[in-house]
């Protein structure tokens, strides 16, 4: 009998496919509201017609290639070499207040921090005798290297969740007993014998943070090269263009987008096929490579530097939001005011207050849908292990987080105005929800799983139903790893940029689509105001999260899965 994949799946993956069909059609001039009646390669003819073209698109494909390789050589050295150590156990405690900073706020405090008259200048500025900022074009180079390392920043604890996630089916301890019996050091054991077990797990996150990367615009705009921009940056450029002829050309570069992002996961198939061969080679030739200590010490630096680089990225944005005049080479501001607090609150409350509303309302969907869904795979599965999603499910949770969101939102929003749908907040909310559930049920799906099943039993025997073991066993226990979920998915929807900038029309602005919208202005006391903004939201419900299970629970100790 034929099993159909969970209508949650399903629903996740139907406006990828339709935005997809409303992005390709007019990619070959087939848009009547446009005048677009016939099909036609004009777009394209248009689009490879626009000056440096190459290089936004390979800039687009290094940054895709690059900022993955890198983020996942870090996740795997650091895991190698700490797994099971007070180090590993003190890096998962600080991986929720990163995972809660969204992507531009961290972008600003990075760039607050590398550029000319930053923080890292300042402090060298004395010896240095540097009196002005010096002349370098650091923030917005032309190979988009603050770009990537604003990206690695941010991608690489998010690697360190799906690992730790993914280590306990991985029975590490057993595998690097094994390995250290036959005489491998600590990251040569765990690299043979217990990633190929842990990637497995976590490839498709790693597909998705391929094709976030080579596509991503929000970053892009504060920390890349705009002399050209990303190709992501130029498509929204375009897109927004008064001139609606240039939707044609938009598609037709919305396509090629989705042919670079398809590229890039081509080429990390790759490069997985030759550290596949590699690590064949290495145990084929016998080295051991006990002596790794140099090793293990050098792979706590990536992770440490994209732990230091938010936290003081973050003060450097709350320094700012208060800082009076603050010049160059001060490594403090003299004075200290409110004033930027007072002029921003506000303009800036009616988004923030929707931030709220599409986070919360997105966040609350997104969990109840996927703990029905894994509810139901939990109760129909017959295997003897532990539940898992299927392979195909988890596929299509994946898809709108490995299709570039610029390749089918530009399509969707198309598809919205043909419809005469008119920009809502219950329209952003079911928007957010293709992004958020992904990650819902990447936070939820281990320790819903990994729930002993004896509960379950206990309190059948005791004539509880299934209905009441879930209410009142199941849920209670899980509350923590539940909030956690909910905290996520508000985190995610918090720092969603282009679907609510596409699909409101400009017209629903949010905290990050107004913080992104500063990063071409020069005003830092007013960008800390409101990257800090953008972050305190979801930190509140992050810390909401961590302290409700404690008091819903106070004076049970045995409450905890």
């Amino acid at each position: 009998m034929t099993r159909w994949p969970h209508p949650l799946a399903l629903l996740l993956a139907a406006p990828v496919v339709v935005g997809l069909v409303g992005v390709i059609l007019p990619a070959f001039g087939y848009l009547p509201a446009l005048g677009g009646t016939a099909f036609s390669l004009q777009p394209f003819r248009d689009l490879f017609a626009v000056p440096g073209l190459a290089a936004s698109a390979l800039l687009s494909l290094a940054a895709g290639l690059l900022t993955t390789l890198v983020s996942v050589g870090a996740t795997l050295l650091f895991t190698a070499a700490f797994a099971g150590t007070r180090g590993f156990r003190l890096a998962r405690r600080g991986l929720g207040p990163l995972l809660g900073v969204p992507h531009a706020a961290a972008a600003f405090g990075l760039a607050f921090l590398i550029a000319p008259s930053g923080l890292l200048v300042r402090l060298v500025s004395a010896p240095l005798g540097l009196t002005t900022p010096p002349d370098l074009l650091i923030v917005g180079d032309p190979m988009g290297l603050a770009m990537m390392a604003g990206l690695i920043v941010k991608e690489l604890p998010f690697l360190l969740l799906v690992v730790i996630a993914a280590l306990p089916q991985a029975d590490p301890e057993r595998g690097l007993k094994l390995a250290r019996s036959l005489g491998y050091g600590r990251v040569a054991g765990f690299t043979l014998a217990v990633w190929p077990a842990v990637y497995r797990q976590i490839r498709l996150p790693v597909l998705a943070v391929a094709a976030f990367a080579s596509s991503v615009v929000d970053v892009a705009l504060i920390l890349g090269p705009m002399t050209p921009a990303p190709l992501a940056v130029r498509l929204v450029e375009w897109m927004g263009d008064p001139d609606l002829s240039l939707r044609f050309q938009a598609a037709a570069g919305a396509v090629l987008q989705l042919g670079l992002t398809l590229a890039v996961l081509a080429l990390w198939l790759g490069v997985e096929r030759l550290g596949a061969f590699v690590c064949r080679r290495m145990a084929a030739r016998g080295a051991r490579f006990h002596r790794d200590r140099p090793m293990r010490r050098a792979a706590a630096l990536p992770v440490a530097l994209a732990f230091a680089a938010t936290g003081l990225g973050l003060l450097l944005l709350a320094l700012w939001s208060i800082a009076g005049l603050w010049t160059f080479p001060d490594i403090l501001p003299p004075t200290l005011t409110l004033r930027s607090w007072r002029d921003s609150l506000t303009s800036l409350a009616a988004p923030l207050a929707r931030t709220a509303v599409l986070g919360f309302g997105s966040a609350l969907v997104a969990l109840l849908l996927v703990v029905a869904m894994l509810e139901q795979r939990r109760r129909t599965h017959s295997g003897t292990g532990p539940a898992r999603l299927s392979p195909g499910v988890a596929a299509l949770l994946y898809l709108p987080l490995i299709v570039p969101q610029v390749a089918f939102i530009f399509g969707l929003q198309i598809l919205v105005l043909a419809a005469g749908i008119a920009p809502s907040t219950g329209l952003l909310v079911a928007v957010h929800l293709v992004f958020v559930a992904p990650y819902v049920a990447l936070a939820l799906a281990a320790p819903w799983f990994a729930l002993d099943p004896r509960y379950d039993r206990m309190a059948a025997s005791l004539g509880r139903s299934r209905r009441a073991a879930f209410w009142r066993l199941r849920l209670p226990l899980l509350a923590g790893p539940i909030l956690t979920a909910l905290a996520i998915g508000f985190a995610v929807s918090a720092g969603q940029y282009l679907p609510t900038l596409l699909i409101g029309a400009g017209r629903l602005p949010t905290i990050t689509t107004e913080a992104v919208a500063l990063a071409s202005g020069g005003n830092r006391r007013v960008i800390g105001v409101t990257a800090v903004l953008q972050t305190l939201l979801p930190g509140l419900v992050f810390l909401a999260a961590s302290l409700l299970p404690a008091l819903l629970h106070r004076g049970r100790r045995g409450m905890r899965a």
